[in-house]
């Protein structure tokens, strides 16, 4: 399922000036959109969206991969800026080969980082090469 197709309110409809996307997009819509490689290998999904409430920012966008209906999966927490979109696949990309992906510091559901912490955040996006 796509952006598109979660699309309740009309955000993304297709007549040219009608509706704000795909520059602005609602969050709610993007959980649950594919996340891409470029050799079009499927990383995950994005589960949740992280907002940095002072800086009135989008953070990370948590991608799980691996698992079955959420039992067993594996949690990154992605800088936002790290992130294309994808509008003719309706899909979002990441410059990471599938194996550097699968070696990226993750967490479970049960174990969030401190998302917070400027270590956590130097760190991520230095893995990322997001700055």
């Amino acid at each position: 399922m796509s952006y598109e197709t979660r699309d309740t309110y009309g955000i993304y409809k297709s007549t040219p000036g009608d509706g704000p996307g795909p520059r602005l997009m609602g969050a709610n819509t993007l959980i649950g959109d594919h996340v891409h490689n470029l050799k079009d290998e499927h990383l995950g999904d994005i589960k949740e969206i992280m907002l940095d409430v002072q800086s009135g920012t989008v953070a990370y966008a948590v991608l799980s991969a691996g698992g079955f209906m959420s039992i067993g999966e594996k949690l990154y927490a992605v800088p936002w800026r790290a992130l294309k979109l994808d509008t003719v696949n309706k899909r979002f990309t990441l410059d990471v080969d599938m194996e550097r992906f699968e070696n990226a510091p993750g967490f479970d559901a049960n174990h969030w980082p401190d998302m917070a912490d400027q270590v956590w955040i130097d760190g991520h996006e230095s893995y990322y090469a997001a700055k």
